[in-house]
């Protein structure tokens, strides 16, 4: 945990954890002496001497002094530790996920920087600030007893020895049965917490299709589980507990038999073996402490474990500075190969298999094709979400893996249909596009994006806050903030990810009548599954299996008569299918659903 916790603070702090560290040994060490100097002093007293006995006690209250200091020196320097590594901890985590992977941030991923933000950091600095210091003084003051008694009366110190094995692997029993239940209480939390979300989320769906009795039902169970979990968790603890406590009584007692064993035939004097005995009590203090510290030490492993999971997550590599710089727009897949790794959503199954392209700089490219085909993969590899598995992605006649990820990044402006506004106004979330834009290349951005339209129904105008996510507005209304935050970057290369998909029809149409005036001026790649929106483009890819089936304009493949025309017909026959309305006959009902070719 030691190891961890220095990788975990960082280079930065592990030289004022070490001071820490040291402080803290140098105070378990003192209060074991001091625990020691009890012996002599009682040992002379008990005899009668009490001139004897004052060098002694004034050797005690020395050190007894020295503890008192040592104890308040580790006590500050351990706060101020805690507070400079939980401020670390925060700067650390947001510098080293910046570096990983755009692909890395998945929704679990997500939840779990979350978690660890709100409860991992906090535990460190627990860990920091109150832990250690009752945890090393349950390991070295103890040792320190027993080393000293070895100088006292051996077989006393080889009986308190004996039982620190017992000890030992009491503990590490009574932990691992907790943690099972621990782990169990956690899923469980998880789940209810999950749970909770979807029910409020889901409101309008349940409250609709009249199913909220079913809805609480998976809420109510969720809890119930979560409950029962908590029980048993609590159940596991006091055994193990329990057990520990026992034994550290009862290894005192068997030292109590032998000294007992040892007084009564004459080995060890009364007076000797009264102090030798409230040694041993003073022995058994700081170890029965660890009992108490089970369930925090417990967290904050497993904070440790999972902080450190993150920050040895790999940077994306960067190229040595300055990197190669981008030609022009255009784009270039060599020979492509990419899976998601068992962890992701496809296993170890290729997503592209083999894609080769070349897009020129300003020119339109539409990417469709059946569901899981690899479409939002071609398009976020082109952004290097994810370096490929073989092959090379080009921008610009560069390998994406030699440019440096801010000159990247200034390559590429993308919408996705997953749209994502911080809680600041609609300004605010439009100027991330461009911090430094005037105002005219805002308007500009918004008219072309038909944001203006809601910044003109809107009471605040540009102002109005957004809501967290963005949930103040509509689906449609948050991808045209996005599209507009997009136009105003005027990167040489967009990528849109069903950039429509929450339109409306005429809103829809608007926006297509922007991209199509965009034609020319920037490189776009565009994946949509409403066939229409890609008609114009200058080259149209079909995707299928993660290969590349056809390419051509519009009118090229439905005249190949292919997969791409096959899909056009099918896509047109959906959509033709409507509800109207039939002559009514006598056994039948008035409306039926009806569909053309």
């Amino acid at each position: 945990m030691i190891r961890q916790l220095f990788h975990v603070v960082g280079p930065a702090l592990r030289r004022r954890l070490t001071a820490q560290l040291l402080v803290l040994l140098g105070y378990s060490l003192l209060q074991g002496a001091a625990f020691v100097l009890v012996v002599p002093v009682l040992r002379r007293l008990l005899d009668g001497d009490a001139d004897a006995a004052w060098p002694w006690a004034w050797a005690l209250a020395g050190v007894a002094l020295a503890t008192a200091v040592a104890y308040y020196a580790q006590q500050m320097l351990g706060f101020q530790v805690a507070l400079a590594a939980s401020h670390r901890l925060y700067h650390r985590l947001g510098d080293h996920v910046s570096t990983l992977p755009l692909g890395w941030f998945s929704g679990e991923q997500v939840g779990k920087l979350g978690q660890l933000a709100a409860r991992g950091v906090p535990q460190v600095r627990s860990l920091l600030a109150h832990l250690l210091q009752p945890l090393c003084t349950a390991v070295v003051t103890p040792l320190t007893v027993v080393v000293a008694m070895a100088f006292l009366d051996w077989r006393l110190a080889l009986a308190t020895a004996l039982g620190a094995p017992v000890m030992y692997l009491t503990y590490r029993w009574a932990m691992s049965t907790v943690a099972r239940a621990d782990e169990a209480a956690d899923k469980a939390g998880a789940e209810a917490n999950d749970r909770v979300v979807e029910f409020v989320r889901s409101q309008p769906v349940l409250r609709s299709t009249g199913s909220g009795p079913r809805g609480r039902a998976l809420l109510e169970s969720a809890l119930r589980e979560q409950d029962a979990a908590g029980r048993r968790q609590s159940a596991a603890m006091a055994p193990g507990r329990t057990a520990f406590i026992a034994v550290v009584h009862l290894a005192v007692a068997a030292v109590v038999v032998v000294g007992a064993a040892l007084g009564l035939d004459g080995s060890v004097g009364v007076a000797e073996l009264v102090a030798l005995l409230v040694l041993v009590v003073r022995f058994a203090e700081p170890v029965s402490g660890m009992a108490e510290l089970g369930g925090s030490l417990r967290a904050a492993r497993g904070a440790l474990k999972r902080l450190d999971e993150v920050l040895s997550e790999p940077p994306l590599p960067e190229p040595a500075p300055p990197g190669r710089i981008p030609a022009d727009g255009s784009l270039e897949l060599r020979d492509v190969r990419f899976s998601y790794g068992a962890g992701g959503p496809g296993g170890d199954r290729p997503v592209l298999d083999g894609v080769s392209l070349r897009l020129p700089a300003r020119t339109t490219t539409a990417v469709v094709g059946p569901s899981g085909s690899g479409k939002t993969t071609l398009i976020r590899l082109l952004a290097r979400f994810w370096d490929v598995t073989e092959g090379a992605v080009l921008v610009g006649g560069a390998d994406v893996r030699e440019v440096a990820s801010e000159t990247l990044t200034d390559r590429f402006s993308m919408v996705f249909q997953d749209v994502y506004l911080f809680d600041a106004s609609i300004r605010e979330n439009v100027l991330l596009g461009r911090p430094d834009a005037s105002d005219e290349a805002i308007e500009e951005a918004a008219r072309l994006a038909r944001v203006d339209e809601i910044v003109a129904r809107l009471p605040q105008g540009w102002d109005t806050p957004v809501g967290e996510g963005g949930t103040a507005l509509s689906g449609g209304e948050r991808q045209r903030v996005s599209l507009a935050r997009a136009l105003l970057k005027d990167a040489p290369v967009m990528l849109l990810d069903e950039a429509t998909s929450s339109l409306d029809p005429a809103n829809e149409a608007a926006v297509q009548q922007t991209l199509d005036s965009l034609a020319g001026l920037r490189t776009l790649v565009v994946v949509a599954h409403r066939l229409q929106t890609v008609v114009g483009a200058d080259r149209i890819v079909f995707l299928d299996g993660g290969r590349v089936a056809e390419t051509g304009t519009h009118t090229e493949l439905l005249a190949l008569g292919g997969r791409y025309a096959e899909f056009w017909r099918e896509r047109g026959r959906s959509q033709d299918w409507r509800i109207g309305h039939q002559d009514p006959e006598p056994a039948r009902a008035p409306l039926a659903v009806e569909g053309s070719a």
